[in-house]
């Protein structure tokens, strides 16, 4: 939330998470054009939902709450690399080089977040 005169503390992970799945969407689209169908699905639903379940995390009840959300997202994100290695694998998947990059980040942001909310440290 805004405050009249502060600045809003950017929350880096829900950003990177938003950004990343847009270029999924593009992704998906353009699997979905070249009539991969089942994959395009499977990599939009995983893709999409890192970032659904980091936001959920945000209103968590407790920090076991936030630990098990964000451990949600941290295994939405391994599905999507597993769809995103086989895309690029398969000669007749059009690969995306830029989305495994982007979602390292994304993997070990959240990875940080598990470590310091386990150690009683301060939630997103």
């Amino acid at each position: 939330m805004l405050i009249w005169g502060e600045m809003e503390k950017k929350n880096v992970v829900l950003e990177k998470s938003m950004e990343f799945a847009l270029e999924i969407i593009e992704y998906a689209e353009t699997l979905e054009e070249k009539r991969k169908y089942v994959v395009a699905n499977q990599l939009l639903k995983s893709g999409t939902s890192i970032g659904a379940n980091i936001r959920e995390a945000q209103s968590a009840e407790s920090r076991q709450d936030f630990i098990h959300k964000i451990k949600i997202a941290a295994k939405e994100a391994q599905e999507t690399e597993y769809w995103l290695m086989l895309c690029n694998r398969s000669e007749n998947y059009p690969s995306n080089s830029s989305l495994p990059k982007k979602l390292d980040e994304i993997q070990r942001l959240i990875s940080s977040i598990i470590s310091t909310a386990k150690k009683g440290g301060v939630m997103c």
